[in-house]
């Protein structure tokens, strides 16, 4: 892969030609057709990415199964597979300028967060190093004299993985390590817009000392690489991050071999907020909830539901914040907000802005494409009096759009908050724990914070209620995600005979 000349602040238009990984070699285009991607940061392109067949496909899937047969990491010890990640997440440390540059120009986030994405990235393949070695399971005592019953994980085998363009290597992070660590093999589809630090990761895992074959790369788009990927009859598991409607067609092409599913989705997610909330720490929260990538996010706390009493004086203060936020150049580390990934990406956000008009929300802020030279830019916006059957109350932008609804009591707090078909993150922001803790018990969502928002790291389990997931990412069950589990009976002692 040929490698951009950059200088933070001015990033040279260099275009890199792009491969793509099978069997622990990078492989160039040789003839297939590439796509152009135009960095939303700057305004140029910077990538040819590769656009695999169903033969690359398939040999990348081959070589998976290969890899996992033959026991090079299928079979080896905890404590080898934890050296390898181990040295994954060194190598990510060693070259993190680089790949935050990368994140930058194809995904158009700020370099700040890019670069806390990288090291957070690294984490998981520290934690997945220990949990490697940790993985056990059972022993039952209890089955008398003659029986011993045993429980025990196995790699689930050859682990199919399609990841967004929002967080193409934090989210890669928080699945990857966790499908190595119970000795998988994997085929990678990542997003066409976002490929390059997953090929650049494979690169690394190889130096790393992960065996050939074990971790493959394969760009292209979701119709071809993704559902081929999807419905193969030698894949054993698929995991699918990213929109509800693509996740309904990948659990339909896994019936074709009946494939494990682990599915993260799309979300409405609620920020609510008490009356007894620290009223300025908890604004803080909703705009960076909101703006945090653009908004373009799963866990974007996209819906404020605010108790009515308070309404004005919160809304102004999230306005107030709102104006002083960091914005500009991406390479900027003061920029708080970055690009909006595509433009057709940009069309749609404004359209529902559209859409929030003619349905009678009141635009408080924002509402239109920001003036940049590079780039595309979108205002964050805000809609107040927004009904709970407003479309923009319901379906998932994916940008900095906020809805204001407001409550007047707990019930019908928790009422607003489970509305949606989502079921994926919420806020609650409270000084009371007796109302934050009934709070988090009642609302729907698989990860929900109290007095903060989209904070983390991988000790814990990610995932969604609803037409937001199937599945765990994350801790230790994110681990056993990957796994199958195996009951095994061993008889003890001499057989009593059935035939006489």
């Amino acid at each position: 892969m040929n490698h951009m000349a950059f200088s933070l602040g001015q990033p040279q238009p260099v275009v890199s030609s792009l491969g793509f990984y099978i069997a622990g070699e990078l492989r160039q285009a040789d003839g297939r057709d590439v796509l152009v991607r135009e960095s939303p940061a700057i305004s140029a392109p910077v990538t040819h990415v590769t656009l695999c067949t169903r033969d690359d496909l398939n040999a990348a899937v081959v070589a998976a199964r290969k890899a996992f047969k033959s026991g090079a990491w299928s079979r080896i010890s905890g404590a080898e597979r934890g050296r390898v990640l181990n040295k994954i997440a060194a190598l990510i440390r060693r070259d993190l300028e680089q790949l935050a540059v990368w994140e930058v120009l194809e995904s158009g986030k700020p370099i700040s967060q890019a670069r806390a994405e990288i090291e957070g990235a690294a984490g998981h393949y520290e934690y997945c190093a220990g949990i490697a070695q940790s993985m056990h399971g059972e022993a039952y005592n209890n089955l008398g004299d003659a029986m011993l019953g045993l429980v025990i994980r196995e790699p689930a085998g050859v682990v199919g993985l399609i990841t967004p363009w929002n967080f193409p290597f934090i989210v890669l992070a928080e699945r990857l390590p966790y499908i190595l660590a119970s000795g998988n093999s994997v085929v990678v589809k990542p997003s066409e817009l976002t490929s390059t630090t997953t090929v650049m990761l494979a690169g690394l895992a190889k130096e790393a000392g992960l065996p050939d074959g074990v971790f493959n790369v394969v760009t292209g788009t979701g119709p071809i690489v993704g559902q081929g990927l999807s419905e193969h009859l030698d894949v054993d598991m698929i995991s699918f991050t990213g929109s509800t409607r693509v996740g309904e067609a990948v659990l339909k092409a896994s019936a074709t071999n009946f494939k494990k599913v682990g599915l993260e989705l799309g979300g409405k997610n609620p920020q609510i907020i008490f009356q007894d909330a620290d009223l300025d720490a908890a604004a803080d929260g909703v705009v960076f909830g909101m703006c945090f990538n653009a908004g373009q996010c799963c866990v974007s706390g996209s819906r404020l539901l605010v108790d009515a009493q308070i309404e004005a004086q919160f809304v102004a203060k999230v306005i107030e914040k709102l104006g002083r936020m960091k914005r500009g150049d991406c390479f900027d580390p003061a920029t708080q907000i970055g690009a909006i990934c595509t433009s057709d990406h940009l069309g749609k956000i404004l359209g529902y802005v559209d859409v929030g008009k003619r349905e009678g929300a009141n635009l408080l802020h924002g509402g239109k494409q920001e003036s940049s030279q590079r780039g595309t830019f979108f205002a964050p916006t805000v809609f107040g009096g927004v009904k709970p059957d407003m479309r923009i109350a319901q379906e998932e932008i994916f940008g900095p759009v906020l809805s204001v609804l407001t409550f007047k009591t707990f019930d019908e707090a928790m009422a607003l908050a489970n509305v949606t078909d989502y079921g994926l993150a919420a806020s609650i922001w409270s000084k009371n724990m007796d109302t934050a803790i009934a709070a988090a018990r009642q609302v729907q969502a698989g990860r929900t914070w109290v007095n903060t928002t989209i904070a983390g790291g991988p000790g814990q389990p990610m995932g969604g209620y609803k037409r937001s997931g199937i599945g765990r990412e994350g801790g230790k069950l994110g681990v056993e995600e990957y796994t199958e589990v195996k009951t095994v009976h061993i008889a003890l002692g001499a057989r009593a005979n059935w035939v006489a």
